[in-house]
């Protein structure tokens, strides 16, 4: 039952299992045991106790490289992605990647593609090279991709992202849902005349749209088409969208909230409104979507969004990996779809009586 770990001598450098054996009084197949994972059936709970008392007292951790020889693991999963640098949702999916893998005691190798195909194969081959035991595939838009050559050899998850040839479990935020929860923030404050700015024709804005029409639809209310302006995710477009649905019309006859499909859209939004001498919430409501960091707490008023569920998404696709690493099988490639919670602020109030 020896190790790579029970080289090292007795009092010098790093403490041992055997160490542990001998503080404990127990034999130094009982150590490896708890160690690796065999203890239940084996060893009473008292004796098991003791064990990992006498290696909290050592300061005492398993060697990783022998405990991978032995479970044919290495505790490390990678994670491929298409743009860590420069989006500002990367760090709450790593975060909920990495955490979850810390405490199934595996690291996580991160490698940023920057979108390049032949980058990503080769990423994935380099993880593939270092025994990896599994991978996720992270994409930081919703976007159906290109599975990465050689994904399929080892058990894969993809995050924020759908396969091409649903071949592979993917977890992506619910954005339907999404935009039926936006619809029902400015309708359960009596707006009845409500637009939606930003976006263009990709999965995210289609179901977001989607979802908003359903809400919508369910209180008999028909959004006219010249209130959903399609003017892409950048704070100009919010500003372009918002001036062509506010501007020039009279008090009664313009939308009373707005519906904008990102953060950076509404900041734009909420410029065009000052612009016009339009007070908010007083007389137009703002929902934005993403809860982007550093953006939409800081706006004026403090922007009301919808969060995409990042963090959540790295929890909940380095657990599918997990489970499938400890039980050998894959998961089926299904999509798992994620809440998106609600962030109140200030860009919200009571619809205007008039």
């Amino acid at each position: 039952m020896g190790g790579t770990e029970d080289k090292h001598p007795t009092g010098s450098g790093r403490p041992t299992s055997r160490d542990v054996a001998r503080l404990a009084g127990v034999s130094h197949t009982a150590v490896s045991f708890v160690f690796n994972g065999r203890a239940e059936g084996n060893l009473s709970p008292a004796t098991q106790e003791r064990i990992r008392r006498a290696a909290a007292e050592l300061g005492y951790r398993p060697d990783p490289v022998a405990r991978g020889l032995r479970r044919r693991r290495t505790a490390v999963i990678g994670l491929v992605t298409d743009e860590i640098a420069s989006s500002p949702f990367a760090g709450r999916l790593l975060r909920g990647a990495m955490e979850t893998a810390w405490a199934s005691e595996h690291l996580v190798l991160t490698i940023d593609s920057g979108g390049d195909p032949a980058k990503e194969d080769a990423a994935v081959a380099e993880l593939l090279d270092r025994r990896v035991d599994g991978i996720i595939y992270a994409a930081m838009s919703l976007r159906r991709v290109r599975v990465p050559e050689g994904l399929h050899r080892t058990h894969s998850v993809l995050a924020n992202c759908l396969p091409e040839d649903d071949s592979l479990p993917s977890v992506i935020p619910a954005e339907r849902a999404g935009g039926r929860t936006a619809a029902r923030l400015l309708l359960d404050e009596g707006h009845r005349r409500v637009a939606m700015v930003g976006g263009q024709e990709d999965i995210a804005s289609v179901d977001r749209l989607r979802g908003f029409r359903d809400a919508l639809r369910a209180e008999g209310i028909t959004v006219p088409r010249e209130w959903v302006v399609r003017t892409g995710g950048e704070i100009a477009g919010g500003y372009e969208g918002a001036m062509r649905v506010l501007d020039g019309a009279p008090d009664d006859r313009r939308p009373t909230g707005l519906f904008c499909y990102n953060d950076r859209v509404a900041a734009g939004a909420l410029h065009a409104a000052t612009r016009l001498g339009i007070t908010v919430p007083g007389e137009l409501s703002v929902v934005g979507y993403d809860d982007q960091e550093h953006m939409a707490a800081f706006l004026t008023p403090p922007l009301t969004t919808v969060a995409l569920p990042h963090r959540a998404m790295g929890e909940v696709a380095a657990r599918l990996l997990l489970d499938a690493i400890d039980t050998g099988r894959t998961p089926p490639a299904t999509v798992r779809r994620l809440a998106c919670p609600v962030v109140s602020r200030a860009s919200v109030g009571p619809a205007p009586s008039r």
